[in-house]
């Protein structure tokens, strides 16, 4: 862990420094990021051409598309985020690996119904369907054998349409291993050659909980985002867990010591772009959260979502760093500086469609520093450009 707060004076991009990245991303720094969803896809395989160290942190607690119909049957976390990130941070170089993508990348037809999709799961687990045939042995033997831990465990009237076979290996996974996520992944994980660390926040079948300023209590993170539901209405004022999926049962999730190492020992932390509080304060509810990020001295990035997101009703950027800070704070035993929590906000004022705008003055107050640079192409506009995003980071390390 660093000992003392950086600061050298910024040079974004660093040449030199993203050069020596280039040139032995095996040595290279492990950024950390609370990560969302699919809003990082593209960076994490970024990140892979200079460092194979970066770390991923992903909130289990989607309760939507055909994630929703397995936390349902089995009681268990969500794990279709984690699974597309390991499949992010492959390495497709080594032999076999581009057909596991394809075949973990497989989702079952939709129009066909529930005996067919057996039959063709059976397949899969006998080695005969031709995406499980493609995959060479012994990848084969042991994605078949995960298959099959799902399969047997499948409640008789499971609906397989839609259903992802990536996310069905690693239930199988879990399922094998007593309900622990960690083995399942680690598997996955080596069967894909994964360069980087990806890990559930916690590995507990919890459930988002809002609390909505008009009063209203929402159960579901697929129920906050706007995207498989009606927006919400009203903004958003406190999230927490809970035990169930129907109702309101408040529940503490507690930060396993493995993720605390990670968060300590990080080079660089990010909270990233995403959907704000079903992605990124998720991540920090758990017991732990704000005392490791604290405890490690290294530089701590927030990088806005661009246009609009459903969750951030009438939010300024000042406003999404206050509720950052106050559950990172919450966590922590006594009063930290913000600067311990979060030391830059960083931005492309030039290109990008930041709706409330930035008050600089606000921020610098809290001894947080607004660095403005390039992170938006033309071929990337309205996102973020995820090459320039990616060395903008990685030069702050």
């Amino acid at each position: 862990m660093n000992n003392l707060v950086v600061t050298r004076e910024l040079k974004l991009p660093d040449l030199l420094r993203l050069e020596r990245y280039r040139r032995m991303p095996e040595l290279g720094p492990s950024v950390l990021f609370f990560s969302g969803g699919s809003a990082l896809r593209g960076l994490s395989r970024e990140l892979t051409l200079y460092t194979k160290n970066s770390i991923h942190l992903l909130s289990p607690f989607d309760s939507g598309g055909s994630s929703a119909k397995l936390r349902e049957a089995f009681n268990m976390p969500a794990v279709g985020d984690i699974r597309n990130r390991l499949m992010s941070l492959a390495d497709y170089s080594i032999t076999g690996n581009p057909e596991v993508y394809i075949l973990a990348n497989y989702r079952l037809p939709e129009d066909s119904d529930n005996q067919s999709l057996t039959a063709m799961l059976d397949a899969m687990i006998a080695g005969q369907h031709e995406l499980m045939r493609a995959v060479p042995n012994p990848m084969r033997r042991l994605l078949c054998l995960q298959l099959n831990f799902f399969r047997t465990a499948m409640p008789e009237h499971f609906d397989l349409r839609g259903a992802s076979i990536g996310n069905l290996i690693v239930t199988g996974g879990y399922l094998n291993y007593q309900r622990h996520l960690d083995p399942s992944l680690y598997l996955f994980s080596k069967i894909l050659a994964v360069q980087g660390v990806v890990r559930a926040i916690v590995s507990k079948p919890y459930h988002l909980v809002v609390e909505l300023a008009n009063g209203e209590t929402v159960v579901g993170q697929h129920l906050i985002t706007g995207k498989e539901a009606a927006p919400i209405q009203s903004p958003i004022r406190k999230v927490s867990l809970s035990s169930s999926s129907d109702e309101n049962c408040p529940v503490t999730a507690n930060l396993s010591d493995k993720v605390a190492r990670n968060i300590k020992g990080a080079d660089l932390i990010c909270y990233p772009p995403g959907s704000f509080y079903s992605s990124i304060i998720a991540n920090l509810l758990p017991n732990g959260v704000g005392r490791a990020v604290a405890h490690n001295y290294c530089p701590k990035v927030y990088v806005p979502n661009l246009g609009h997101d459903p969750e951030q009703i009438g939010m300024t950027i000042d406003d999404t760093v206050g509720v950052l800070l106050s559950y990172l704070q919450g966590d922590c035993q006594k009063k930290v500086k913000h600067n311990q929590l979060l030391n830059y906000v960083l931005i492309d004022s030039k290109h990008g469609d930041y709706r409330s705008g930035i008050a600089t003055k606000n921020l610098r107050k809290m001894g947080i520093e607004v660095v403005d640079t390039p992170l938006i192409s033309e071929r990337s506009a309205p996102l973020y450009d995820r090459t320039l995003l990616a060395r903008a980071l990685l030069s702050m390390t």
